[in-house]
């Protein structure tokens, strides 16, 4: 069973900053508009380019560089009356009027942001708890085999998904399960919670990957009648089983209908064959037999990794697929899973250059000698 006091997985959606660039918007514009309205014919010409200064700095920037801006805009304007000779009189008043009051907007701007933001945080935060509650951490070490997983949001407002994966000791040895629901939200979050508790209950239970396979199909069912017939007919969950048996160096895999594993030794990176891939849990009524588990080699030092499509669909700004088998080669041996998953991810978001599409979860298991 999972250590209850495990870390918890890390749910590292990618930080999203403004570009640097940006933040000297403020400061362009302001200098823009203040320029424009010393040189320009016309007075105040530049006074849009004054208000854009204001609020694009309430949006942009804390609230002491946002007041600093609507200080230094205010003291401009002033000094522009001054130089005209209107500051004593009504249009010189206005003006000032007028400026004082766009920055104060840019200052009501960015409390209505940072009011905003510190409810996204909550929102993040709750998200965040149900995530962890529903997909706790794997231990890091089971016998001789060393774990890590990721679960990694397509953006960061996203944290919680329908991306899955479990480890499990069990009498038949240490059963693995990586597995994507179709859909996203909180119904995809209420599958993957029936899943896990069906497959931490069967795994125990079951001798066979294909009765494992069939319990989390007949979980899936049930839960799936409370549902729409429109969302019931749609739902269905690609998943991936593993068994790595007693004292054996073998892996035993059954694909419902997921991406294959790769198995990375001494810098190598290779796709797992897996066999014919099954229909996906939730569309056994279509009356297709599961296949059979197929049994690859486990090597010491070696270290199979799991991965949900956000990865492998990952497309970069010509439309290619990320390639784990490519992009991975050369790049070991790695320390650990905890290591390769690390290099993996940079590669998948120096591959994107941006936001991905989908979540990707993410579980890599390493044998190491039992003296290890």
């Amino acid at each position: 069973m999972a250590d209850p006091h495990a870390s918890a997985p890390a749910l590292r959606p990618p930080a999203v900053r403004w570009p640097r660039y940006a933040r000297w918007a403020p400061a362009v514009l302001l200098v823009g508009g203040l320029l424009w309205d010393a040189l320009s014919p016309q007075d105040y010409w530049g006074d849009p380019m004054l208000t854009a200064a204001s609020v694009t700095a309430g949006a942009l920037l804390s609230l002491r560089h946002t007041v600093a801006v609507g200080l230094a805009l205010v003291l401009g304007v002033f000094a522009l009356t001054v130089k005209d000779g209107t500051a004593g009189t009504g249009v010189g008043h206005l003006e000032l009027a007028n400026t004082l009051f766009a920055a104060l907007m840019g200052v009501g701007v960015n409390r209505v942001i940072a009011r905003h933001g510190r409810h996204l945080d909550v929102v993040r935060m709750v998200a965040e708890a149900a995530q962890l509650a529903v997909l706790p951490a794997p231990p890091e070490r089971i016998g001789t085999l060393a774990v890590a997983a990721r679960y990694q949001a397509a953006q960061s407002e996203a944290r919680i998904g329908g991306d899955a994966y479990a480890v499990q000791r069990t009498p038949y040895g240490v059963r693995l399960l990586i597995a994507d629901v179709r859909g996203k939200g909180l119904g995809a979050v209420s599958a993957v919670s029936v899943l896990l508790g069906a497959f931490r209950e069967a795994a125990e239970q079951e001798p066979e990957l294909t009765g494992l396979a069939e319990r989390l199909e007949r979980a899936v069912l049930r839960a799936g009648e409370q549902l729409p017939e429109e969302s019931r007919l749609e739902g269905f969950i690609t998943a991936l089983l593993g068994e790595v048996p007693p004292d054996s160096g073998e892996l035993r895999l059954l694909n419902c209908g997921h991406p294959a594993p790769y198995l990375c030794r001494d810098g190598a990176v290779r796709a797992l064959a897996t066999g014919e891939p099954g229909l996906p849990l939730g569309m056994g009524g279509l009356g297709t037999a599961r296949p059979e588990p197929v049994g690859v080699p486990f090597p010491v030092d070696s270290t199979v990794l799991l991965i949900t499509d956000g990865v492998t669909e990952a497309r970069d700004r010509d439309g290619r697929f990320y390639d784990p088998a490519a992009q991975l080669a050369g790049r070991g041996p790695f320390g650990g899973p905890e290591e390769l998953i690390d290099v993996l991810v940079r590669e998948v978001e120096r591959w994107t250059g941006g936001p991905r599409d989908d979540d990707m979860a993410v579980l890599a298991v390493t044998r190491r000698a039992a003296d290890g």
